[in-house]
């Protein structure tokens, strides 16, 4: 997941992936790349014996092996854990070895697992480009804002200055217009402005604001746990998809 803005959701959109993954049974593993790591006080990880930090530091086997846990939500959904000592890592400039630590770790996870997802930080720097590297699909994450057109339009033009240089397989999947609200006349009019610029690449329906989501990861469950009208209402959006996302894995479109 990926936005070069904060605040916009883009964690959110990670954990609906992860639970829709775990609900329809895709064995997945969760990369926490953001230092905040929030994902990881989310899906409470068990008996991590090493980071995201030092598996960019040194992606050996061995090294991933100790970092990929189990995580509360479930067998079905790994994880390796963030951590505040990746900004340490978060280098503006790195050089071409240092992007492709991850995409090396990655293939190092046993068992091999059907789905990855990466939670990457809302800079573009080492670890935003490690995630994109190690990718085949960019989902962008804004907010019907007055600053969402140029924050896709960034992230954007980093999904193909990485798919030129680095990961000639990266493809923007589509945008995710998060934290929607009915009936206000400045977010319709920041949507209409969105589809205009970016036309398919804007995923419909938006995400609605539901605080059924910020309950669930309060309480550390996924959004298809949650029991409640508008957990069911998102989790149907976030089934819709990860759908969208294994047709074009599986496809390559």
């Amino acid at each position: 997941m990926l936005s070069l803005k904060g605040g916009v959701g883009k964690t959110t959109v990670t954990l609906g992936l992860a639970s829709a993954a775990l609900h329809r049974g895709v064995d997945t593993v969760l990369v926490d790349l953001d230092p905040q790591a929030n994902s990881t006080t989310t899906l409470e990880p068990i008996d991590p014996r090493a980071s995201v930090a030092e598996v960019l530091a040194n992606p050996r086997r061995a090294v991933v092996a100790e970092a990929v846990c189990a995580t509360a939500w479930g067998p079905g959904l790994r994880m390796i854990p963030g951590s505040e000592r990746a900004e340490e890592l978060n280098h503006p400039k790195p050089g071409a070895r240092q992007v492709a630590a991850l995409q090396a770790a990655i293939r190092h996870i046993r068992p091999v697992p059907e789905l990855v997802l990466i939670d990457c930080p809302p800079s573009l720097g080492r670890l935003t480009r490690n995630g994109l590297v190690a990718s085949d699909r960019a989902v962008l994450v804004t907010e019907p804002s007055i600053y969402a057109v140029a924050a896709v339009q960034r992230a954007l033009e980093a999904v193909q200055s990485e798919r030129v240089a680095h990961q000639p397989t990266l493809q923007p999947l589509g945008v995710v217009v998060n934290r929607a609200r009915a009936r206000s006349t400045e977010q319709e009019y920041r949507l209409a402005e969105l589809r205009e610029l970016f036309g398919p690449l804007i995923l419909t329906p938006a995400l609605p604001d539901r605080s059924a989501i910020q309950q669930a990861q309060g309480a550390g469950v996924s959004i298809h746990s949650w029991p409640s009208a508008g957990a069911r209402e998102v989790a149907v959006m976030f089934d819709a998809l990860l759908d969208r996302l294994l047709r074009s894995a599986h496809f390559g479109t």
